[in-house]
Order: structure tokens, then C-alpha cells, then sequence
């Protein structure tokens, strides 16, 4: 596979920038014919065993390619549906939002199957198939649907918005094919990091359903296991907040004390090593001060996100510490993160979510006597938590690398296929 940057001398302006001189701008009407789906009502997706793709499926379970099945449909439903060809391109032609409106896949499956209504089919000729579903979700092209997009509280887009639609497209089926390749080869490497983190992540949460429980022992583990109250192993303190909340005097952007915000936390994992707001002197006094390697808990909108602090920082009173420790903090934590789905369910609703001190400190703990049980629990957790932050990371860089491809690509600023500088 040849890669070549493009020269300066051999492209055009358009209104996708510069792409390639050999490049055409083509209206999606001239790729080939336009259908609609039919039929298949929600109460029949599951009706028998022909397979068929539903318009929202657009939006949760296809990917630009189209090569698994969620739904299936009866022989009698199929009747009055739409047969699909291998290569066809599906739009949802429904959605809640115009930046969503649109979404497209192409189908790459060989089995016989049938598209729903809301479902808008491309029949190319003479394009492949798989670089169109790439180039048709775009940054570019989703920008066009966008703006195609007609309605409020369900948005639609029709054919004939769609066949106005235009995308740089190569010369040759040998150029969209080589793109198809490496964005399928991107697609794939995506695909396999999410489905590991995915096994990693449901084999973290056994660990924890059984090693935080005492159902499951650690080897030479003999100490019994007891139950307390969080307000006999901890003293719980709530944050405070300066008011009013919005005057400038309580906050400096050069102060080293942090203001923990929900968001600091929401976009965090085990630590929290930065605030996006900083007190001034005035501020800190009248919030609560939480020293570095204290364990804090959201109590309020997002409940029960628990973070050990790693800078000098201040709480507001949609916090709480736990302080004077009388177990593991990492052990503790981790009992934190377990119980934060239920803390959502006896938390009291008004405008939002929040908890109260006293709910917090009557909730009962199981955990074992032994400290360094305790601790190697939390290792064990810690260990597994690492290798899916490591994971995390991995995988962001690869939908990264995934998006500049696509911006190179599908504008030529890269070619995979040397041009015909003849022609050109």
C-alpha cells in the first residue's frame, strides 16, 4: 500500500477545503437509486427468526457497517418489509436531534434481511459500499443532514433531502476500497479494545461482588468479618459552600486551594489531582478545607462518586469527608463504589438527587477485622483498576488515531493509491 501526502499543485478548493484535483464532488442521487424501508412494528421485532434492522438500531448498535443482527421478524412481517442487498446504505431517517439525523451504515451481511420503516435505503452503483459508510458519517456530511433535518420533538429527513447531499469521493473503486480497508482495520482495533475493556470491567465487578463481601476469601485468610455502621469506622463531614455562590471574591485562579466541583469528579477516576475552580483566602473560609489523600463523596446531583483527593482542596456541601479512619481508606473506597448504585435508589429527590449525613452514617458495612486483609482486597482491586485505566487510555488514543485518519482520508489529504498525475 503506497501512502503519499498531496502536493499543493494537484488540488482544488471546495467546500469540503482542498481535496485532490482527481476528486469528484458527487451528489449522493447519482450514487444510485433511493427505497424506503416498511413495516416491522415494534411488537414484531422478535416475532420469528428472518433478521432485520430497525431504524434505532442505526443509532445504538451499527457503527458505519452493518454485520450483526438485534431483531428478527416472521415470514408474514417480511411479507411487507423491504428486502435488503448486500452493500446498500440505511439512514435513519428519524431521530431526536438534528445533529443525529441522518446516521447511516452500510450493510456488508450476506443473510436474507429486511429494514423498517423510518429507514431510508442507498443502492450504490458502482461505489463500495464500506467507504461510503465512513464518508456518509463524516463530519462534513453530518453537517449537510443537519441542516436538512425538518421538526422539533422528532426530527426527520426525506430522499430527496438526502440525494442533494454531496461527498468528495476518489476516481477509482480502488482508491475507495483501500480507504474502506484501513478505516475497517481502525474500526476493528476499536472494536476488540472495547470489547476487552468491557470483559475487564465485568471481571473487576465479580472481584468486587465477592471479594468485598467475604464471599470469596483470600488464601490463609482465617479473621472473621464483622458489620459496623460508617459512623463507628469513620466521622463524617459535610462541605460548605461561600455565599452567594457566584461572587468573584470567594474564588483566584492562581490559589493552590482547589473547590471540588461535581464535573472534577464525574471526569475523574480513583484520584483527584485537579479542580477546574480555585479559592481565594476568603473563599477557603468559608468552605471546608480537605487536607491531600482524603476520601470524599459526592452527595448531591451525581451520588456516591467516590475520589481520594491528591491536592489541597476545599468541598462545598454537595460533599462529604471521611475522616479518622478506622479502616483500609482504599478497602473503604472501594465498599463506596460498590454501594453507589444504591445510594442513588434511598438518596431524597427534589430539584436533583442528594443524600444527608444521617443516611450515610447508619448505613451498615461487612468487612473484615484484619487490616491487611483489608488492604490486599483493595490491591487486588487497585491492580485490576490500573490495567482498565491503562486500557481506557489505549482505546482513546485508538478512536483518536481513527478520527484523524477519517479527516485525512476522506479528503485526500492522504492517498493510499499513487494518483494518476496524467490525468491530474
Amino acid at each position: 500500500m503506497v501512502i503519499t501526502e498531496a502536493r499543493l499543485s494537484l488540488v482544488r478548493q471546495t467546500e469540503f477545503g482542498l481535496i485532490p484535483i482527481d476528486w469528484q464532488v458527487i451528489p449522493l442521487a447519482k450514487i444510485g437509486p433511493f427505497s424506503k424501508g416498511a413495516g416491522i412494528l415494534k411488537a414484531e421485532a422478535n416475532s420469528g427468526s428472518i433478521p432485520c434492522i430497525r431504524y434505532g438500531e442505526i443509532y445504538t448498535h451499527h457503527h458505519n457497517i452493518i454485520r450483526f443482527f438485534h431483531s428478527y421478524i416472521s415470514e408474514d412481517v417480511a411479507k411487507r418489509s423491504k428486502q435488503l442487498k448486500q452493500g446498500d446504505i440505511l439512514f435513519a431517517c428519524s431521530g431526536e436531534t438534528k445533529q443525529d439525523i441522518g446516521k447511516c451504515a452500510s450493510f456488508l451481511a450476506t443473510n436474507e434481511t429486511y429494514a423498517g420503516s423510518d429507514i431510508i435505503i442507498l443502492r450504490p452503483e458502482n461505489y463500495n459500499s464500506t467507504f461510503l459508510g465512513y464518508a456518509l458519517n463524516s463530519p462534513t456530511t453530518n453537517k449537510q443532514k443537519s441542516s436538512m433535518g425538518q421538526g422539533d420533538a422528532v426530527v426527520h429527513i426525506s430522499a430527496n433531502a438526502l440525494k442533494t447531499i454531496h461527498l468528495p469521493c476518489p476516481p477509482t473503486l480502488l482508491e475507495q476500497e483501500a480507504i474502506a480497508e484501513a478505516l475497517s482495520d481502525a474500526d476493528a482495533l476499536v472494536g476488540a479494545l472495547e470489547q476487552l475493556l468491557a470483559k475487564k470491567r465485568q471481571i473487576k465487578q465479580g472481584a468486587m461482588q465477592n471479594l468485598l463481601t467475604g464471599k470469596k476469601r483470600l488464601s490463609n485468610a482465617e479473621d472473621q468479618w464483622k458489620v459496623l455502621k460508617i459512623s463507628e469506622i469513620a466521622t463524617i463531614q459535610r462541605g460548605a459552600s461561600p455565599r452567594p455562590i457566584d461572587d468573584p471574591i470567594w474564588f483566584d485562579e492562581n490559589s493552590p486551594i482547589g473547590w471540588v466541583r461535581i464535573s472534577d469528579v464525574t471526569k475523574s477516576g480513583m484520584y483527584l489531582d485537579d479542580t477546574t475552580q480555585h479559592l481565594s483566602q476568603f473563599g477557603v473560609k468559608y468552605s471546608r478545607p480537605v487536607a491531600a489523600g482524603s476520601l470524599i463523596m459526592s452527595i448531591c446531583a451525581t451520588v456516591g462518586r467516590a475520589i481520594i483527593t491528591r491536592i489541597e482542596t476545599c468541598i462545598h456541601d454537595g460533599f462529604v469527608v471521611f475522616e479518622n479512619l478506622k479502616i483500609d481508606q482504599y478497602f473503604l473506597y472501594y465498599k463506596l463504589q460498590a454501594l453507589e448504585s444504591e445510594w442513588s435508589k434511598h438518596g431524597q429527590t427534589g430539584s436533583q438527587m442528594n443524600l444527608n449525613t444521617v443516611l450515610i452514617n447508619s448505613t451498615l458495612l461487612n468487612f473484615p477485622v484484619n487490616s491487611g486483609e483489608q488492604a490486599a482486597i483493595a490491591k487486588i482491586l487497585f491492580n485490576m483498576d490500573t490495567e482498565i485505566t491503562a486500557l481506557e487510555a489505549k482505546l482513546s488514543k485508538a478512536r483518536q488515531l481513527k478520527q484523524a485518519m477519517m479527516q485525512k482520508l476522506l479528503t485526500g489529504q492522504i492517498r493510499l493509491v499513487p494518483p494518476n498525475t496524467e490525468e491530474a
